[in-house]
């Protein structure tokens, strides 16, 4: 028996819908931020302090400099972009990245924890990470960037659901 042209239709791949939340740009650009911020201001003090090795230390804040704006503005843009999430009666979907794009689908058969997750700057922006740990060798699915409210209602959500799928996650 083939498919009826309505259950091909729901499995093409398209862009997960929801996106998440526009204070993960504040994330993105904090943790950026973190990263190359030292390394800039380490760059700086050696242009200061070593007199004698003139070019080096210019190129190295140039190149910090460089490195902070790409994290700091242009990252954070680009990756609220890409990323998506959706949920279902039958799986999770995820696409992240920025410079390399990545599309997950987990079938809730294969599930077998759910967990929202606080760092530290994302308690501070109301922020969570929903993880979707299955029974695969590519590991959890992390939507990050979530509003702590959604993040806990869809792991409870999918936590009830996937309790009625039959299967073992295996």
């Amino acid at each position: 028996m083939s498919p009826s042209p309505d259950d091909r239709a729901s499995r093409t791949l398209r862009p997960p819908e929801h996106r998440v939340e526009r204070r993960a740009i504040g994330w993105w650009m904090l943790q950026s931020l973190l990263l190359t911020g030292p390394l800039l201001a380490a760059s700086v003090l050696a242009l200061l302090w070593w007199e004698g090795a003139r070019p080096w230390p210019a190129v190295a804040v140039a190149l910090s400099a460089v490195l902070l704006v790409v994290g700091v503005v242009i990252e954070p843009l680009w990756r609220y972009r890409v990323h998506r999430w959706e949920t279902t009666d039958t799986a999770v979907y995820a696409r992240t990245g920025w410079l390399v794009r990545e599309w997950r689908a987990a079938p809730l058969s294969r599930v077998q924890t759910v967990d929202a997750v606080q760092g530290p700057l994302e308690r501070f922006l109301g922020l969570s990470t929903l993880r979707v740990t299955t029974a695969s060798s590519r590991g959890a699915i992390d939507i990050g960037g979530l509003d702590k409210r959604t993040a806990a209602r869809v792991a409870d959500e999918l936590t009830r659901v996937a309790e009625l799928v039959p299967g073992d996650a295996t």
